[in-house]
């Protein structure tokens, strides 16, 4: 998947881009292997926003993994840094460091307040989900009944676009993610979620979503989970299938890359910070089986930029989707 060799003039292009991955995971525990964040570094990444947790996480467990990613990072001030800025990401950039920034996949940390995003945006968030999966206080998830975005949500939003993190719809049912985007006064993302007319999968965006996430100067980014790109084993072939339908569809100023690759898993209780009910989180009827999903990791990123450029697609559309879009949108959002 990742060993393929690709074409002087695409490996000097990526070489010289802002690379942005929106959204990738680290196992969700103090003590986790960071350093294995070297492995998008080396894949010419320049920003990549990291989980922290989801709805099922306890509030601590998210304050203690977000403490102990912080703190890896700036003891380890060669390689990396923490970003919650643009400026930050230009002198990341600038100095051949990968900049890491955080987001959290989900509302129900918040428990009905909406005061703590200022908190969380004050420790690095920069990204957040509103629904995991099932629906909450604020809507319907993309796994379960929906029917819209509440009032509560409405002022979860407002806030979000006051404190300055991208508001991600990534997770939520269709009707609410349609409702997310319309309340947002800033541009709404999909992070990680990949076109549903090339894989019919609840978690894929469909044309409606597509269409008005790019209304409001938005972006999806595309994911390498196989499940997700509707092809066994996925790889870079699969996820350019992915950006070249959105961008024909709506543009490419609109499609980015969230890898939602995630590191050191041998399954679910890897990816959580204690026991979780996995049938009711992810739905074995909808294809999770995490025993056999195949994730694209960071080395596949090259090989992307190689295939956009061969099927046409000019060296500002490559460097748009590698990570100018999100800087856009970032710029729009941050403050």
């Amino acid at each position: 998947m990742t060993d393929q060799p690709i074409s002087p003039h695409a490996q000097a292009l990526h070489d010289g881009a802002l690379v942005w991955d929106g959204h990738s995971c680290l196992p969700l525990k103090p003590g986790a292997n960071v350093a294995a964040l070297a492995r998008h570094r080396a894949a010419g990444v320049t920003y990549v926003s990291i989980n922290v947790g989801m709805d099922m996480t306890p509030l601590a467990d998210i304050i203690a993994v977000l403490s102990f990613f912080r703190s890896w990072v700036r003891c380890n001030p060669e390689h990396f840094m923490l970003a919650g800025s643009i400026a930050d990401i230009g002198r990341a950039r600038h100095d051949h460091k990968l900049a890491v920034g955080f987001d959290l996949e989900g509302a129900v940390p918040l428990d009905g307040r909406t005061e703590t995003l200022a908190v969380f945006h004050k420790y690095g968030i920069r990204q957040m989900h509103l629904i995991y999966n099932r629906s909450n206080a604020v809507g319907g998830g993309c796994h379960d009944t929906d029917e819209g975005l509440t009032d509560y949500g409405r002022a979860v939003i407002a806030e979000i676009n006051r404190v300055g993190i991208i508001l991600d719809c990534s997770h939520a049912g269709e009707r609410t993610s349609l409702d997310m985007i319309a309340a947002s006064e800033k541009p709404a993302i999909f992070s990680h979620a990949n076109a549903r007319a090339l894989a019919d999968h609840p978690r894929n965006v469909s044309d409606a979503q597509i269409d008005a996430c790019a209304a409001a100067d938005g972006l999806i980014g595309v994911n390498g989970v196989d499940l997700f790109l509707g092809e066994p084993g996925g790889g870079a072939e699969a996820m350019v299938r992915h950006i070249d339908y959105i961008a024909q569809r709506v543009g490419i100023a609109h499609v980015a890359i969230g890898l939602d690759y995630a590191y050191d898993t041998e399954g679910i209780e890897d990816m959580t910070s204690g026991p979780v009910d996995s049938a009711y989180w992810w739905p074995p009827e909808a294809g999770y089986d995490f025993g056999k999903v195949r994730f694209a990791p960071p080395e596949v990123l090259p090989q992307v930029t190689d295939s956009l450029l061969g099927r046409g697609y000019s060296d500002d559309d490559v460097l748009a989707v590698l990570g100018n879009n999100y800087l856009r949108v970032a710029a729009a959002s941050w403050q």
